[in-house]
């Protein structure tokens, strides 16, 4: 297995059927055309940064991370957004492999670290995550609105 970052919109393209199933492991209906063209258009846009796993040249797996700023720290932070392993690829460290990529990035771009969240009920992803180190918050309360 090799991870790397999708450096070619053909990178692209390759990982953009798994962002599509990841979508729909969240409730959405399937849009291959969209999920292409949101990668692409954040790839374009040097608005995220996407790894992807690779056995023998077939995606496995990809990580998205978008970056964020810590004021009080004037650093960078990094939200890891989005994680996913095809069905075939899983229980074999992919996830974890992935995880650890996005770790690395941090500490190339000289981040402060990575935060997630996660479904309440995804217990699966949540033992990987503390497994890694992950702190679930205890200190803030997370607040969304929709415009």
């Amino acid at each position: 297995m090799e991870i790397r970052m999708a450096e070619s919109a053909g990178d692209i393209r390759r990982v953009a059927p798994l962002f599509d199933a990841y979508r729909r492991f969240y409730g959405a209906n399937s849009d291959p055309e969209g999920a292409l063209a949101f990668l692409l258009e954040r790839w374009r846009l040097r608005e995220s940064v996407l790894f992807a796993a690779f056995d023998a040249e077939a995606p496995a797996g990809f990580i998205h991370l978008y970056p964020l700023f810590l004021s009080v720290e004037m650093r960078r932070f990094w939200l890891l957004n989005d994680l996913y392993v095809s069905p075939d690829a899983r229980r074999g460290g992919v996830g974890r492999a992935l995880m650890r990529r996005a770790e690395q990035h941090a500490r190339e771009t000289n981040a402060a670290g990575l935060t997630l969240s996660t479904a309440i009920d995804n217990v699966t992803a949540q033992g990987l995550y503390e497994s890694e180190s992950y702190v679930r918050d205890i200190k803030f309360f997370v607040y969304n609105r929709s415009v």
